[in-house]
């Protein structure tokens, strides 16, 4: 069993017996590999969010809250394609990533018969070029959920190249482009930095407390929507 496997099949295993605990010797055993072994994936597994910790005493282990995780979700074959397909359509977008972590999760639980069908059937999907969007910055891509200042050195159009302290509040996209959409603090209003034209990015510590409302964007109502998740 590669890292990955195990990873899920420790989440599985301590779901299964919650609220009940199992000892790292226990899981050890269970997964064939060194306690020392069970401990560095159980660290990576709290770092990356999954809500495990430690009962001490005789009889204590690992414990995961079973209502802040979820059970395998089991794709077919047909979905699993279909969903790559969708995902496709995210890259160059500030969630391109994130995209792709979602879908390997997926896989990841999949039998290993359907993840050689899904295979099979994503090699009779082909694709014509890589779309207009080029890639987000992974700093700008994190700065809306990071909430952030962000020090930004951003070229104009004539490629004049400025120091831009900006606030962001929310991404804009549109068929060739995305932007990042924040206050400036250089020009004192709402600017939308085209993501292509960041020559560089570093957050700063302060935190941002503005909010981005969508009557603040001079765009006729007509021609723009927020992303749906239902």
């Amino acid at each position: 069993m590669n890292r990955t496997d195990r990873l899920y099949a420790l989440v599985e295993e301590l779901r299964a017996v919650a609220p009940r605990p199992r000892s790292a010797t226990w899981l050890a055993r269970r997964f064939e590999v060194s306690s020392r072994t069970i401990e560095r994936d159980i660290g990576a597994l709290q770092a990356s969010g999954v809500p495990i910790w430690a009962e001490p005493g005789r009889t204590g282990g690992y414990v995961v809250d079973r209502a802040r995780t979820l059970p395998p979700v089991n794709l077919t074959p047909g979905e699993a394609v279909a969903m790559a397909l969708g995902l496709h359509g995210l890259a160059g977008t500030p969630f391109a990533s994130a995209a792709g972590a979602a879908l390997r999760k997926l896989v990841a639980v999949m039998p290993a018969a359907d993840v050689a069908e899904a295979h099979r059937l994503a090699g009779r999907v082909h694709l014509i070029g890589d779309g207009p969007a080029t890639p987000v910055p992974a700093a700008v891509a994190d700065a809306v959920a990071a909430r952030r200042v962000l020090r930004l050195a951003y070229a104009d159009r004539t490629g004049a190249v400025s120091s831009r302290d900006v606030e962001p509040l929310g991404y804009l996209g549109n068929p060739r482009h995305w932007y990042l959409v924040g206050w400036c603090r250089l020009r004192g209003e709402l600017r939308c930095f085209r993501t292509d034209r960041i020559a560089s990015v570093r957050p700063l510590s302060e935190v941002v407390t503005r909010e981005l409302d969508a009557t603040d964007l001079d765009i006729p109502n007509a021609r723009i929507r927020a992303l749906s998740l239902v």
